[in-house]
């Protein structure tokens, strides 16, 4: 897999593609710092994983020591919720208001972590639809995004290698 490489301008990160070779697939490497998510760091790692494995064009990478991530996830006492800055970059909030309700925290994760990808919350909306978020009640555990979940972030993410920076307007998602 061809790897595209993230560069820093002005606080944003900037996708240029490597060399590109016949058979290759570009994927966007987008890195994620939990030193402020506490408890949460495992339900991060998960909710990421999920990503990985349901998505081609965008991966999620726990920032090595010294960069500067592209996600910053943090854990307070209020609701979860994320902050865009341009897409691929922002911060999420692993509010602990939501978990002691009994919501699951993987599925937190990866709906937030969603938001950072590009979508938008389906509310209401079943269980089998990640970006239903809290709508789907708190037995629902389904972590996974449903094909059209996966099918936008994918295109959200297709073009990375030809273009210089993303074009989105920066959001906040209150879940």
């Amino acid at each position: 897999m061809l790897v595209v490489a993230l560069s820093w301008t002005i606080g944003q990160a900037t996708a240029s593609a490597a060399p590109a070779s016949p058979a290759a697939t570009a994927a966007v490497v987008l890195t994620y710092e939990t030193e402020g998510a506490a408890e949460f760091v495992d339900a991060v790692r998960s909710g990421a994983e999920v990503w990985n494995e349901s998505v081609a064009n965008v991966q999620l990478e726990p920032v090595a020591a010294g960069d500067e991530a592209n996600i910053e996830i943090l854990a307070d006492d209020g609701w979860p919720r994320a902050q865009t800055t341009s897409l691929g970059n922002g911060t999420v909030w692993m509010g602990r208001q939501a978990v002691n309700d009994g919501y699951d925290t993987t599925r937190i994760a990866a709906h937030e972590l969603g938001h950072i990808l590009g979508l938008p919350d389906v509310k209401p909306g079943p269980c089998s639809s990640l970006m239903s978020g809290s709508s789907a009640g708190v037995g629902c555990t389904n972590p996974d995004p449903d094909a059209s979940e996966r099918a936008a972030v994918e295109d959200n993410f297709a073009a990375a290698g030809k273009r210089s920076a993303y074009a989105y307007e920066p959001r906040m998602y209150r879940d």
